[in-house]
């Protein structure tokens, strides 16, 4: 008699991570079911078989559903643009410690998996390295009975990736544009060796209980001129790299904050986000 599959619930399936992920699971052999905030935003989930639980993480009823009878949980789910710590701490923290106590309560024997980033080693540079720090710290001490792993990856890129894309295109164009210096380093990781990793972790017999970093395994990590010269192997052209004036970029970072506080809009570019991008070594390991 054949056994059914193994639930795994996910949060943040939508994202480019999430949508990477839900389709390796399902090639795996689980069964999956998604939080999504916008079912019309998730039809493309639904066409390859997963299933599509309406609502976020302040939803209880929601989470109830999601998590009922789940062997795993895996929460991609995170805020990455905001105004202020509140617009991160609202998913980041308050949602991961909905989500974990939600599991606690509807799936105890669930394993649960948490994507943190490499920006929460260093907190105090960002909002949203502050909020992944506290979500981190979060799931330390309520975890409780649960079997538990959190991955800091690396920056990561690959098809579907928004955040690094317009970085790309200005390379397939010539210009690699750097916010800081150039010899900067940085770990990288493409999103299948992410997405490889967080099934590791779903199929080993019993989970780490700590936070690891994740990276592609480039030990010193690489420096913008070690980036420009493989992207010049890629598009086979000459690329020249573009410091950012300071003075410039610090002046459309305050604006693009001014702006969001008037107009009421999640931005990327703040200051804050500077600090995080003009940090000299974001450089991990795998050990």
């Amino acid at each position: 008699m054949a056994t059914s599959p193994s639930v795994v619930a996910v949060t943040g399936a939508t994202g480019f991570i999430g949508r990477q992920l839900c389709t390796q699971l399902l090639q795996s052999g689980w069964s999956v079911r998604a939080l999504v905030r916008n079912p019309k935003a998730a039809v493309a989930l639904s066409q390859i078989g997963v299933e599509l639980i309406p609502g976020d993480l302040e939803n209880r009823k929601a989470l109830t559903r999601l998590l009922s009878g789940c062997d795993a949980v895996v929460h991609s789910a995170g805020a990455v643009r905001g105004a202020n710590q509140a617009d991160f701490d609202r998913t980041n923290v308050t949602g991961t410690s909905e989500l974990i106590a939600a599991t606690k309560r509807h799936a105890p024997e669930a394993r649960f998996i948490m994507l943190s980033s490499m920006a929460a080693l260093e907190p105090q540079l960002s909002w949203y390295a502050y909020s992944k720090f506290k979500a981190e710290q979060l799931l330390v001490r309520n975890a409780g009975s649960l079997e538990w792993a959190a991955l800091r990856p690396a920056a990561v890129y690959g098809p579907g990736d928004k955040e690094m894309l317009p970085i790309f295109r200005l390379m397939a164009r010539g210009i690699t544009p750097v916010p800081g210096e150039t010899d900067n380093r940085l770990s990288l990781l493409h999103v299948d060796d992410l997405v490889r990793a967080i099934l590791v972790l779903l199929d080993v017999e019993t989970a780490p209980c700590q936070a690891m970093d994740i990276c592609d395994g480039c030990e010193k990590g690489y420096s913008w001129d070690e980036i420009t010269l493989l992207a010049e192997d890629v598009w086979h052209r000459r690329i020249r790299i573009l410091k950012l004036p300071k003075g410039l970029t610090n002046l459309v970072a305050r604006i693009n904050l001014r702006l969001a506080w008037l107009f009421n809009y999640a931005p990327m570019l703040t200051p804050p986000k500077l600090r995080e991008l003009r940090h000299p070594n974001w450089v991990i390991n795998n050990r």
